[in-house]
């Protein structure tokens, strides 16, 4: 059976606890105790996590970051041997250091369905970090599971919980917090400086998706628009409990009139404030285009480059900070 790092530290520090043990016997007198009675510091510790307690190294070192995990990992500080590959619309708003982390590591694949085990095991990881949907999962769990300790979260953990656990694991809480408080402050000064306008808007989150199909867009209800809801207390529509999302249905562009009922409408665009690709042919469609929420500019273009890890939040944050701004000037 492969030894992993990890055990093999362990066991190298026993070995040297021994020697100097061995030392300091026949070396102290007879009747003085001069040894230490400080206990050695554990190498290992357990977390819980969506397949149940694992074991795992108390600082690792050798870390595979595979699905959801791989920018979130590295957002935190994280320096990953392995990672999931991340698609060029994922690595285009990362800043220049994480993009140098991801190049850095080994890519084992464009998703689990595509991992190369035996590369992955040639890495020699102390801990595998995973979240895919459950039922992919369980396909490679126990591949995983034989290489190193292995930590899964299923898709539905929100975003703050799976940032504070992947810090746990991967032992960066010391970063994580850095990028809480940033947010709260964020927060704090959106909700300081437009309280009129986040008391009084209706607001609506539309998309569309690159599989939507042709002549159709979402009002959507998870993603980004769910922090502005939740975290800053926009007025926009939400499914009813127990639901599907409001973003899983494909509305036909006949529909589009239909948003001038709200007061604003926050659309997606890139990183230069441009629409999103897909998202493009609404904004040329002539009904979106005669919309009076439009025409007022009410519609307001908003940067969402992710959802699941603080640094990508607080992009998000600047550019609806910057979208209310301009509806504050219209007040």
């Amino acid at each position: 059976m492969t030894t992993t790092p990890w055990v093999r530290r362990n066991k190298a520090l026993s070995a040297a606890l021994l020697s100097a043990a061995l030392v300091l016997t026949g070396c102290g007198s007879d009747d003085k105790d001069t040894g230490s009675t400080a206990a050695p510091a554990a190498t290992t510790r357990t977390i819980t996590a969506g397949n149940g307690t694992v074991t795992i190294p108390a600082d690792p070192q050798r870390v595979v970051a595979l699905g959801n995990t791989s920018q979130p990992f590295i957002d935190i500080g994280g320096k990953p041997i392995g990672v999931t590959e991340l698609s060029a619309s994922e690595l285009d708003p990362i800043p220049a250091d994480q993009k140098a982390t991801y190049e850095a590591a080994t890519r084992l694949g464009a998703d689990t369905a595509e991992i190369d085990l035996e590369k992955l095991a040639g890495l020699k990881p102390d801990l595998i970090l995973v979240q895919v949907p459950d039922a992919e999962f369980e396909g490679i769990k126990k591949q995983l599971e034989t290489i190193a300790p292995t930590v899964f979260w299923g898709l539905d953990t929100e975003w703050k919980a799976f940032a504070d656990a992947l810090a746990e694991a991967g032992n960066l809480t010391d970063s994580l917090s850095t990028q809480k408080v940033a947010f709260q402050g964020k927060v704090a000064k959106i909700k300081e400086t437009y309280p009129q306008i986040i008391a009084d808007t209706k607001f609506v989150a539309v998309d569309r998706w690159d599989n939507s199909d042709p002549g159709t867009f979402v009002i959507t209800d998870f993603g980004c628009i769910e922090i502005a809801a939740d975290d800053i207390g926009l007025n926009s529509p939400k499914a009813a409990a127990g639901a599907d999302p409001l973003g899983w249905a494909d509305l036909p562009f006949e529909q589009i009139a239909g948003l001038s009922k709200y007061d604003a409408i926050l659309y997606p665009v890139d990183a230069a404030g441009q629409p999103k690709k897909a998202f493009a042919t609404v904004t040329e469609s002539n009904t979106w285009k005669a919309l009076p929420t439009v025409t007022s500019g009410r519609a307001l273009g908003v940067f969402c480059p992710g959802n699941n890890s603080y640094g990508p939040v607080l992009q998000y944050l600047d550019s609806l900070d910057t979208a209310l701004a301009s509806l504050a000037a219209k007040e």
